[in-house]
Order: structure tokens, then C-alpha cells, then sequence
């Protein structure tokens, strides 16, 4: 008898975004004459940097002609991406990487998603709430968490609540735990953490012997100087973080799939006998067994946009997509609602009005003005009575979304 993996069950409904897409498309087939602005998932819109696009034709030929065609290439990715990757995120802020820490993968969902399986199955772990329903969601699957109480948490879970009551600044855990996620700029609230906040989570994994699993993501929207741009520009946090990041919004690679993560060989975690072990080789021991390195091609467009060309182009599309922000935040906020994010993040959070509950706004939202968002529901407890807009949508859609609610929806 195969019997299955009886975590699966404990999650709740569908994966968020699944369940967005499904009553999108239930409106959609009653109102086939709707034109809906989709504004929900954070996917982008803009087109490849051209520096990326003719660096991948250039790929394409290589592998047309015997001479240039490449195979298999090595699973921690080739050294012209990691050397750009280092040379431009991190030497340039004083930091030193080497290249046996970069880890070159198809996207920071997929790093962030794999990275549980490298802790034991007891570990205990923490989440900002709301979250990104990834990390929650695989570590349900691992059976790391417990069951889902009435109020919608696991058990097993150290839930941080994130709201503009503590200024989306979580508290640290009121007790022990061994893994930390944290998301900064954040997805979903689109607010970032102070320099001295990290400082608080890093001092804390240090004393606590946690490790912090640190998605950043969006780190090249950040705008604002005093935001660090890096986990490792805190003193410490090599010992004790994790570092995802991705191309898929920093140049448009959502499509094409391109990310990496960074494992300093100087972050060990305890095995049962008290020995302690480098995270990384057992990262490298899992990257290389159950993944074949991204596609040739993919890396030659990645690796093109550290060159001065590609910098200047990802720059253009960046502002594009912030101007877009500061559409929505300042259109919202004319409306009176409480609006956070889209400063040093494309992300929008709100306060749903007159405390509407999240998923009954997005229905709202999208049958009033035909506009689709993401209910902070979605993301946790503490995203009840919340709301995101992405900023990644066609300027002109943009516009247009924002006039809509401002004439269809009585708030």
C-alpha cells in the first residue's frame, strides 16, 4: 500500500494565488464582456532588458555549432554569472563573497522553498505574519508544523505578527527557535527593516543558535540609503544567515527563471551527537543530487545585466515599475485609506476599509471595478483586514486601475 504524506492535508484550500485565479476566472466566465486589470500576482510586465536578450541570442548561436555547443554545466552555476553576481551585489558594498558560497538556481521561490530539507525534521521555526505562503507551506509539508488550530496557525509555528501597530517590525520570538524567516523588503507589505532591526535578528540568531533564512528579493527596489541592501552588511550575519535573491523581479526573468542563494561557509548547525556542520556543503551535497544547473542561455542573460548597459536598462524598468507604485499609494491615499509599502518595495499594502474582510474587498474589488488584488488573508492572520496591490502591471493599466476605484467603489 503507498500510502501518501499525510502533511499535504493539513494545508488549507488551495495555494493562494490558485485560489485567486480560480474565482477570477468563475467572474470571468459569468461576465465574459469584463475587461479585468490584474494587479495580484506579482508577476512582471515589462519585456527582457535588451542587454539580456542579445546575450541569450549570442547563446543560442553558441549552441548552434559544435565547436561552442555546451551540455551539462555545472550545478552551482558557471563562474562569469557568479563573478558578475559578487562583484556588483556584494563587493561593491565591502562585502566578501567567494564564489563556493553562490548558488545559481531557477528562481529564490524554489531556494526558499528546498532550503527545510537541509534541517532536521524537529526544527522549529519562525515566520513574519503575514508571509510569503512558501515558507509556511513547505515546512507544513516536511511536517515541521504542527496542526492548523481555529484561529488558522500551526501549532508548532512562532508566528510574528507584522501590522502597523509595531510599525511592520516584528518582535523577536518569546522563545527559542532554529530557523528565522525573514523577507525584506517584505512581500506582501512592501516595508523593509532598519539597519538596527537586523541588528536585533542577527544578535538574536547568535545567541540563540538560530539560522536566519533572509529572501531579498526585491532588495534592488530599495530607494531609501539607510535600508541595507544585504543581510551581510549586519556584523555577524555571516555566521548565522541565508540569502536569497532573484532575478525574476530585478530584470524581468519570470519567464526565463534565474536566481541564486548565498551560503556562507561560515554557517554551521549542530547535528544530534553535538557535532557541528557547514550548511553549505550540505546545500551543495542537495543543489548538485536533485538539480542540473540552470540553463546556459539563462545564465548568459543574467550575467548581462551587471554590465554597464544591462545596469542602466534594469534601472529603467525598476523606475518604471516604482512610478507605477507611487500611482497606486498616492491615488489610494487621496481615498483616505491607509496605505503602506511602495516606497522601497513594488508592493502596496492597505487597510481594507471600514475593516472589510480581506477576501470579501477582493471580491468586491473585482466585481465593482473589475480589479484583481491579493486578500492579505491569504499571507497569514495577522493579513485579515489587509490588502496588496502589485505595481507591475502596464502603466496605462495602472492608471486606469486606480481611476476605477476611485469612480466605481463608495469607500
Amino acid at each position: 500500500m503507498a500510502y501518501l504524506n499525510e502533511n499535504y492535508l493539513k494545508l488549507p484550500g488551495n495555494y493562494l494565488f490558485s485560489e485567486v485565479a480560480r474565482r477570477v476566472a468563475a467572474y470571468r466566465e459569468e461576465h465574459p464582456e469584463a475587461e479585468i486589470i490584474r494587479l495580484g500576482i506579482g508577476d512582471v510586465t515589462l519585456p527582457l532588458p535588451a542587454a539580456s536578450i542579445a546575450a541569450m541570442h549570442a547563446a543560442v548561436d553558441e549552441m548552434a555549432k559544435k565547436e561552442t555547443f555546451r551540455g551539462y554545466g555545472p550545478e552551482q552555476g558557471y563562474d562569469f554569472l557568479i563573478d558578475a553576481i559578487i562583484g556588483k551585489n556584494y563587493t561593491s558594498l565591502g562585502l566578501k563573497i567567494s564564489r563556493d558560497e553562490v548558488f545559481v538556481s531557477d528562481g529564490s521561490k524554489s531556494d526558499c522553498g528546498n532550503i527545510q530539507e537541509i534541517f532536521s525534521a524537529d526544527a522549529s521555526i519562525a515566520i513574519t505574519d503575514p508571509v510569503y505562503p512558501v515558507y509556511l507551506d513547505t515546512n507544513v509539508m516536511a511536517g515541521r508544523t504542527g496542526a492548523l488550530d481555529k484561529d488558522g496557525r500551526f501549532a508548532g509555528v512562532a508566528y510574528l505578527p507584522s501590522t502597523e501597530e509595531n510599525g511592520f517590525a516584528p518582535a523577536l520570538p518569546d522563545r527559542p527557535v532554529d530557523m528565522i524567516y525573514l523577507c525584506c523588503p517584505n512581500n506582501p507589505t512592501g516595508t523593509t527593516l532598519s539597519r538596527t532591526e537586523l541588528a536585533k535578528w542577527v544578535d538574536y540568531a547568535r545567541a540563540n543558535d538560530a539560522v536566519i533564512l533572509f529572501d531579498a528579493a526585491y532588495a534592488a527596489y530599495i530607494t531609501e540609503p539607510d535600508i541595507p541592501r544585504s543581510i551581510y552588511e549586519i556584523e555577524g550575519a555571516r555566521e548565522v544567515a541565508i540569502e536569497f535573491r532573484s532575478f525574476s523581479k530585478t530584470a524581468g526573468f519570470t519567464g526565463t527563471r534565474c536566481g541564486y542563494t548565498v551560503v556562507p561557509q561560515s554557517v554551521t548547525a549542530k547535528a544530534k551527537d553535538g557535532s557541528r556542520h557547514p550548511l553549505n556543503a550540505l546545500w551543495a551535497r542537495r543543489h548538485s543530487t536533485k538539480f542540473n544547473g540552470t540553463a546556459y542561455i539563462i545564465q548568459r542573460g543574467a550575467a548581462a545585466i551587471y554590465t554597464d548597459e544591462g545596469q542602466k536598462q534594469v534601472a529603467e524598468n525598476i523606475a518604471y515599475y516604482m512610478e507605477n507604485a507611487r500611482i497606486i499609494r498616492e491615488g489610494l491615499s487621496s481615498l483616505g485609506l491607509s496605505v503602506f509599502g511602495g516606497v522601497n518595495a513594488p508592493y502596496i499594502w492597505l487597510k481594507t476599509p471600514n475593516a472589510m474582510p480581506s477576501w470579501d474587498f477582493f471580491d468586491k474589488l473585482l466585481r465593482e471595478a473589475n480589479v484583481v488584488g491579493t486578500p492579505g488573508a491569504g499571507f497569514g492572520p495577522s493579513g485579515e483586514g489587509y490588502f496588496r496591490l502589485t505595481a507591475f502591471g502596464a502603466r496605462e493599466d495602472t492608471e486606469k486601475a486606480i481611476a476605477r476605484i476611485r469612480e466605481k467603489l463608495a469607500l
